[in-house]
Order: C-alpha cells, then structure tokens, then sequence
C-alpha cells in the first residue's frame, strides 16, 4: 500500500467575482480518472451556457494527474488549479472552475490568479481527510484486564470500533500502521502475556 495521504470528504463549492466575470469553483473526492471525467462531465452539463469549464485532476490510482484549460490561453488556467492541488498536497480530488465571462478581459496573470483562487476557496470550503495506513486489530482479554487495556489505547491514537462482551473482551481497533508494533508490544507486557490479537488487513482510516 501507499503512503498516508491527504484528500477531502465529498463535494464542496465556492465562487467569486472578477471583473464581472463570475468563478464558481467546484471539488469532489475521486478514486478514479473515470470518476474524475463523470465529475466533469457533470459540470459541464449543469453550466452548458458558461464561457468556460477549467480542470485539473489527481488521483492516486495510476499516479494519474490531467488538466484543461477549456479555451483559455494555454497555462493560465488548467495548470494553476492543478498546481494548487499540489500545493495542498491533495489526491483523489477532482477540481472543476466554470467561468462566466463578465465582459471585462483579465489578461494573462489576471487569469493565473482568478483560477488559483477559484481552486482555493473550493479546496477550503471542503473538509479535510488525513488518510493513514492502519491495521484493523482485535485484541481479546480477560475481564479484569479489560479496563488496563482501555487507559493504554488513546496513548496510541488508536480507533475503537466495537467491544465485545462474551466469555472474554474483545476490542475491535484501528491502529496506524507504524504504530502497531509498539502497541502489541504495550498491550502484551500488561497483560503479561495473556492476551490474544487478530491482525486484519491494512487499509486506511481517516486521522484528520
């Protein structure tokens, strides 16, 4: 698996104006160059009548990464929301800024700086995702370690997902991943050894 990462929750949205030209910037969580084209596609659909649908794209699936400047001069538009992408550290988003063109031209550097700041307040309109590589852990004790175990868990950022209470006490947890070595290591020096885990396969969780 990859590295942690950082995306965003869902869908969000912001505008501006510039010299009577309207900029609605638009971003949503993507896992794909397909989900990115569809998110576009969408876009376009709902503003047919805009003079322009700038994009940029990032997606961890590939590496992959696009952009367009739908019409403006060549790298005043595209690129800029791509390279704030970059700035913010961001994958599997996709970034679509529309423009409605106001009459009143912006030339160049004017462009440069209206579709980064399209892209920017769309980016922090969204809700932010820190996304670590973790291990779902089931650690099972008896009763009365069960409350030991429990003071130990948030020195380690852990996750509690579910407890179970049968013949013993089994916590379900999400632990990142580069912490789960020294967090086997606590929890089986309290326990003195009488506690059992069920390492899960890794995934990612959302430490935001």
């Amino acid at each position: 698996m990859d590295n942690d990462y950082s995306t965003i929750k869902g869908f969000a949205e912001a505008s501006f104006t510039e010299k009577k030209s309207e900029f609605i910037g638009y971003i949503k969580h993507v896992e794909t160059s397909e989900e990115a084209v569809d998110f576009i596609n969408e876009i376009r659909a709902k503003h047919r009548k805009a003079t322009h649908n700038v994009y940029a794209y990032v997606v961890r699936e590939g590496n992959t990464s696009g952009y367009s400047d739908d019409g403006e001069p060549q790298g005043t538009a595209g690129m800029p929301v791509l390279n704030v992408l970059n700035k913010e550290g961001l994958t599997d988003v996709c970034c679509v800024v529309t423009r409605y063109f106001g009459g009143i031209l912006l030339g160049g550097g004017g462009l440069v700086r209206a579709y980064s700041h399209s892209a920017k307040i769309a980016v922090d309109a969204a809700e932010r995702l820190i996304m670590c590589r973790c291990n779902p852990i089931n650690v099972t004790v008896d009763y009365n370690l069960y409350g030991k175990i429990g003071h130990v868990i948030p020195e380690f950022e852990a996750k509690i997902l579910d407890t179970e209470f049968a013949e013993n006490v089994t916590v379900k947890l999400i632990v990142k991943k580069n912490s789960v070595e020294k967090f086997v290591e606590k929890i089986t020096d309290i326990a003195n050894g009488a506690v059992t885990f069920e390492l899960l396969d890794e995934c990612y969780e959302n430490f935001a």
